[in-house]
């Protein structure tokens, strides 16, 4: 008749032999009862390969995104510094150019920056900014009346803090009806 599967490793001496193997390990050990390769710790798991794709995929992108951050940080310090420059060379140009006066009795208007603006002119200075001799710059949060070519220069260096230029060839500055000179 059949003879289960215990019996026939019995009997082939197979079981036999993984019990010896069983018993001669246990007495062979270190004398101190620790287990050996791991330095006391339980071995870690193995992870797949989806976990190890997962992990490197997710190193990859913290990697990318502080490389990203450094970029953008490198790049407006460079904005910064370039400004700072921008500004000290316009500095250097109105030094002693500003033709503002302390007493005036007019003033202009323009539009700067999306707000109305104001600077106090005398009626010389009010003719010949009307008419395109004169500019006004905007420089440290004042607005400094200079010659055309001063403008220009500004102009050249930071466009945006060019504030007024009126263009003495075009016909019909502004088309709103008002005229330049008006004095409410």
């Amino acid at each position: 008749m059949s003879e289960s599967l215990r019996d026939q490793l019995l009997k082939s001496g197979l079981v036999k032999q993984v019990r010896e193997e069983k018993r001669g390990n246990e007495g062979k050990g270190r004398p101190s009862g620790k287990p050996h390769g791991h330095g006391g710790k339980p071995p870690a798991p193995r992870r797949n390969q989806e976990e190890i794709d997962l992990a490197k995929a997710y190193a990859i992108r913290a990697q990318t995104e502080a490389n990203e951050r450094k970029r953008a940080q490198q790049e407006a310090e460079e904005q910064a510094r370039l400004r700072r420059e921008r500004k000290q060379k316009i500095q250097q140009l109105l030094d002693g150019k500003a033709l503002n006066k302390a007493e005036t009795e007019l003033v202009r208007n323009f539009e700067y920056g999306g707000k109305i603006r104001r600077i106090h002119v005398d009626v010389a200075q009010l003719a010949a900014l009307n008419a395109g001799e004169l500019g006004v710059v905007q420089q440290a949060g004042r607005y400094l009346l200079v010659t055309r070519e001063i403008a220009e220069q500004v102009r050249a260096i930071d466009e945006h803090q060019l504030a007024l230029l009126v263009d003495p060839n075009a016909v019909g500055n502004d088309d709103d009806g008002v005229p330049d000179d008006l004095v409410w």
